[in-house]
């Protein structure tokens, strides 16, 4: 009982932490109306694009935000299903009595691992020693890599940097885990199926 009050508490503050910003609650707001580029928004919030892309990751740490790419343009769209399932847990019954009458699912490996690594606002505490949970914390930095359009090595450091500031070792992880390709400083993401996930692979020289 006491575990899931902690984790409900935790998912609370985490929430709080990325919607307590005045350009992320009027980014929801315009989100919230259509799709808008990252040129789009920082036009209408008068803020810079690499501020605005900042502000995007960690609506997209919470899940609020989803991103789906269309010729060389990512449109950002509210996800009103993860905001209603959030306005649910803060509007619910006392963190007792759920416990008793709703037994916990258990999270998944790499929730777990992320919970240890991963700030509110989406910035890595530091990187993981261990292969299995450095495996975790590589597939959650490819939830900003959309399949079918390709990356300039710029493009794959500004995405990784949003996160950890070691971008050209964790941008050679990537590609050692089979989960980037690169060819002529392009990359591109490969189909999951493909991901070498279990730590065994050699990250390539540069």
């Amino acid at each position: 009982m006491i575990f899931a009050v902690l984790t409900m508490t935790e998912t609370l503050l985490e929430f709080f932490k990325a919607m307590a910003h005045e350009s992320r609650l009027r980014m929801i707001g315009l989100l919230a109306q259509r799709e808008h580029s990252v040129q789009e928004l920082a036009e209408k919030l008068d803020l810079k694009e690499p501020t605005v892309s900042h502000h995007l990751a960690i609506l997209k740490a919470q899940g609020l935000v989803t991103a789906r790419a269309e010729g060389t343009t990512r449109w950002h769209a509210l996800d009103r299903t993860a905001l209603e399932r959030m306005s649910a847990q803060v509007l619910q019954a006392p963190a007792e009595k759920l416990a008793r009458t709703q037994p916990k699912r258990p999270e998944d490996y790499d929730t777990k691992v992320l919970r240890g690594f991963v700030r509110g606002d989406g910035t890595l505490t530091h990187m993981p020693a261990q292969r299995k949970k450095r495996g975790a914390v590589l597939r959650w930095l490819m939830r900003d890599f959309e399949e079918g359009r390709t990356y300039s090595e710029g493009e794959v450091n500004e995405a990784i940097q949003r996160h950890h500031w070691d971008s050209a070792t964790l941008r050679r992880e990537l590609i050692g885990h089979a989960m980037m390709a690169r060819e002529n400083r392009v990359y591109r993401r490969q189909p999951r199926e493909m991901w070498k996930e279990g730590g065994e692979a050699q990250s390539p020289r540069t």
